[in-house]
C-alpha cells in the first residue's frame, strides 16, 4: 500500500504518506493558548506521517474566529512546546500552519477593530460565527502598504516562533478564502497599486510572504496550501486558471518543500467560468515541489491518487477527527468511527480526544 510507504519531505523522514490536514477545532482559550486537551489531540494522531496543525494566528491582527490559537506571544510559544514535545515523543512530525484571516473575521472578536483586507469589500452570501453568535460580515479596512509590509514581517516572526516552539516546519495557509487567498481574487482585491490590478500584482503578496518564510526558517522547513477552485469566503477569480498557473510558475522559482493542493468541495459550487479541470492533475503536474493532495479522500481514492504519480502524500481532514489511529485502520482495513459533526468546533473533550482507538 503506497499510503504506508516512507518518504523524505525536506529535512524530515516521514513514516508514511498520510498527512493530517489542518482543521480549525476551536479549543484554545481566550488568550490563544492551547492546553492539555490539544496536547492529547495531536499526540493521539502522531501515527500520521505528517501532522499539519489547525490554523495558528500569526498576530493579534490576524484574528478572525474566537478560541483559535496564536503563536505571537511567549505564553503561546510555551504552550505549543508541550504539543510538539508530545508528538516527537511518539515519533511524529508536526508542522505549524500560519494564518491571517483577513476579512474573515468580526470586530467583536478583534477588540472592536474592523478586519483588515486587500480592499474594503465585504463577504457576501455568508455569515460569521463570533463569540456573540452569528453575525453579518463587516466591510473590512483596506490595508495600507506599510500594513501589508508589517503583515509579511509578522509571518516571518511567527515562523521563527514556530521553530522555537519545536515545530518541524511551517505552512503558509493561502487557501480557503483567508488573507493570501483574498489578495489573489478580484472579488476581494480591487487595488490599483503594486498588490492589485493584474495577475502578477495579485500574486505578489503570497510570493513575498513565501520569500519571508524561507528567509526566516530555511527552505527545508516551508510549505504552502492553495485552493485554486474553492470559492469559500466569497472568493471569485476572474481567471483562476491563469492566476494559479502564474502563481505556480513563480513558486517554482523559490526553494521550498511542498505544495498542499486542495480540490474543490462539492459543498461549495464553483462559478461556471472556472471549468472542470481536475486540480491535482492539472495544477499538480506543473508544480516543481512535492505535491500533497487534499480534500475528500478515503483510503481507496487516496491510494488511486498516489498511483497516478502526481501527488506524493494525501492529507485527510474529517477522517482524522474521528479516527486518531487512521494509518493503523487503513493498514488493517478496519472500520472507521463515525464523525460527530456537532462537536467539530469548540467545546471540551467530547468529539475531540474521546474517539476510540481500533481494538481487534
Amino acid at each position: 500500500m503506497k499510503l504506508l510507504e516512507k518518504i523524505q519531505l525536506g529535512d524530515v523522514s516521514l513514516k508514511n504518506r498520510i498527512a493530517m490536514a489542518a482543521m480549525t477545532r476551536g479549543r484554545a482559550d481566550m488568550n490563544g493558548l492551547v492546553g492539555d486537551m490539544t496536547v492529547a489531540y495531536y499526540s493521539q494522531r502522531a501515527g500520521a506521517g505528517l501532522l499539519l496543525t489547525e490554523a495558528i494566528r500569526i498576530s493579534e491582527d490576524a484574528t478572525g474566529s474566537p478560541l483559535t490559537p496564536g503563536i505571537f506571544t511567549e505564553q503561546q510559544i510555551e504552550a505549543w512546546k508541550k504539543v510538539t514535545t508530545a508528538v516527537h515523543d511518539k515519533g511524529g512530525i508536526i508542522v505549524a500552519q500560519l494564518w491571517h484571516t483577513g476579512r474573515i473575521g468580526h470586530s467583536v472578536d478583534r477588540n472592536g477593530k474592523l478586519p483588515a483586507a486587500p480592499s474594503p469589500l465585504p463577504i457576501r452570501g455568508m455569515k460569521h460565527f463570533t463569540s456573540q453568535g452569528v453575525k453579518d460580515y463587516e466591510i473590512p479596512q483596506e490595508m495600507t502598504i506599510p500594513e501589508i509590509k508589517q503583515t509579511i514581517k509578522d509571518y516571518g516572526q511567527a515562523a521563527k516562533n514556530a521553530i522555537a516552539a519545536g515545530f518541524d516546519g511551517v505552512q503558509l495557509h493561502a487557501a480557503n478564502g483567508y488573507l493570501p487567498n483574498q489578495f489573489l481574487a478580484e472579488s476581494a482585491n480591487q487595488r490599483t497599486d503594486a498588490y492589485g490590478g493584474s495577475i502578477p500584482n495579485n500574486a505578489r503578496f503570497v510570493l513575498e510572504v513565501m520569500q519571508e518564510l524561507i528567509s526566516a526558517v530555511g527552505s527545508e522547513k516551508v510549505g504552502i496550501k492553495i485552493s485554486p477552485f474553492h470559492p469559500y469566503g466569497d472568493i471569485v477569480l476572474d481567471d483562476p486558471t491563469a492566476t494559479y498557473i502564474h502563481l505556480i510558475e513563480e513558486l517554482n522559482k523559490l526553494d521550498f518543500v511542498y505544495v498542499e493542493l486542495m480540490r474543490r468541495s462539492p459543498h461549495f459550487a464553483s462559478p461556471e467560468h472556472y471549468g472542470a479541470d481536475n486540480e491535482i492533475e492539472f495544477f499538480g503536474t506543473k508544480i516543481r515541489q512535492t505535491v500533497i493532495a487534499n480534500a475528500g479522500y478515503d483510503k481507496a481514492s487516496a491510494e488511486a491518487e498516489l498511483e497516478k504519480g502526481v501527488a506524493a502524500l494525501i492529507s485527510f481532514g474529517k477522517l482524522y477527527i474521528a479516527n486518531p489511529d487512521l494509518p493503523e485502520r487503513f493498514e488493517k482495513d478496519a472500520p472507521l468511527n463515525e464523525l460527530d459533526r456537532s462537536t467539530m468546533y469548540g467545546g471540551g473533550e467530547q468529539g475531540y480526544i474521546d474517539y476510540p482507538l481500533w481494538v481487534e
